[in-house]
């Protein structure tokens, strides 16, 4: 069942969304070649723990971090590690945040070191198309405008679209219903209602979007190598321009 939000409730997600830019932002300072993604999920842990705040992804479905980092050709989902990220990386750490019962989501892709042009311009290309898609997250729009806003854009600068893994519903649990797909037709899909609460976390990658699951059952990679990148935000649906809750630069 999709829900919509009182007031009261956004607000309570809206604190979990403060600790959560909070700390993204001080991952932005640790980020470089030699560090680990194993030490930024303990930062991560750590961080919450200090806030009173609780790392909602652990023990989902036997998840065991407080993060997903994806490196590289990683798509989504990978677990944290022990191997140094090395100059020219491009590393997604993306979390959950759990805040008096109130929750907020958001990953981001961040240069380690001296990322190659393509790199950084897939990452560019990416963002941007969260926003693309997020310009269209308003009451009486329908879901696939956001997708097709999404995909018509990263498709046009020659990179795709993953199409396995997509947005979804927020609160009162990790994943709520509606489904949001980043690719899709004008017009089409369920319509969006003041009070919803959503993520949009467009995945693009450098080549194919297809996917493959590695043995671990989380990770998924891109079929061809290349890179991928994502960025999320939770968003409020409002009679006007949404409500980007973890916004990092308000």
């Amino acid at each position: 069942m999709i829900t919509r939000k009182s007031k009261r409730e956004v607000e309570q997600m809206q604190e979990a969304a403060d600790i959560l830019v909070a700390c993204h932002k001080e991952i932005a300072k640790m980020i470089k070649p030699g560090i680990t993604t194993m030490e930024i999920d303990q930062f991560v842990e750590s961080f919450l723990e200090r806030h009173d705040a609780i790392p909602e992804q652990i023990g989902f479905n036997g998840y065991e971090y407080a993060t997903c980092a994806s490196i590289n050709d990683e798509i989504c989902h990978g677990f944290p590690r022990n191997e140094a990220l090395v100059d020219g990386d491009i590393v997604t750490i993306d979390m959950v945040v759990n805040y008096k019962g109130g929750l907020a989501d958001s990953a981001w892709t961040y240069a380690v070191g001296k990322v190659d042009e393509k790199g950084l311009r897939l990452m560019d290309v990416t963002k941007k198309s969260l926003y693309k898609g997020i310009e269209q997250a308003k009451a009486g729009n329908r879901i696939g405008d956001i997708g097709h806003a999404i995909q018509t854009y990263a498709e046009g600068e020659g990179f795709s679209v993953v199409r396995e893994f997509t947005g979804h519903g927020i609160g009162p649990t990790m994943h709520e219903p509606p489904h949001i797909p980043h690719f899709g037709e004008q017009g089409k899909g369920i319509r969006l209602k003041e009070g919803m609460v959503i993520t949009i976390e467009p995945m693009i990658n450098e080549g194919e979007w297809k996917s493959k699951m590695d043995d671990n059952g989380w990770t998924a990679r891109t079929v061809d190598k290349g890179r991928s990148a994502q960025y999320e935000h939770t968003l409020v649906i409002t009679k006007d321009e949404p409500l980007i809750l973890t916004e990092q630069d308000k």
